[in-house]
């Protein structure tokens, strides 16, 4: 099912869906150690649904200004390049930071 399909169900509907899918996840893997399962891709594929589901379950709990809108919102958000390279930039600096604390704070007795 796509994600617009899903975005459709009512809470109490994807509720739903998430036990089922959580039972069969169960299930398959008692399956692969047992060595009943035979399409193994079948495990990856229920726990990508279950992550939907679940993501679509927060963005509904979170209020949005717009409802519906908030998605759009979300999508478009992505698709925008970061400001020249701020978080990493911070990386840098907080790694530099440390780099120099840790240095000043330890010193290394010289061997003889």
């Amino acid at each position: 099912m796509r994600i617009q399909e899903l975005r459709q169900k009512s809470k109490a509907e994807l509720q739903k869906m998430l036990q089922d899918n959580q039972e069969k996840l169960r299930q398959l893997r008692f399956d692969l150690a047992a060595g009943k399962v035979k399409n193994v891709r079948e495990i990856r594929k229920i726990k990508k649904y279950i992550a939907r589901i679940l993501t679509l379950q927060k963005q509904k709990l979170s209020p949005s200004k717009e409802g519906e809108a908030g998605f759009a919102e979300l999508r478009s958000s992505r698709a925008e390049p970061r400001e020249n390279g701020m978080k990493s930039e911070k990386r840098v600096r907080l790694s530099a930071s440390v780099l120099r604390s840790a240095r000043t704070d330890e010193v290394k007795p010289q061997r003889p």
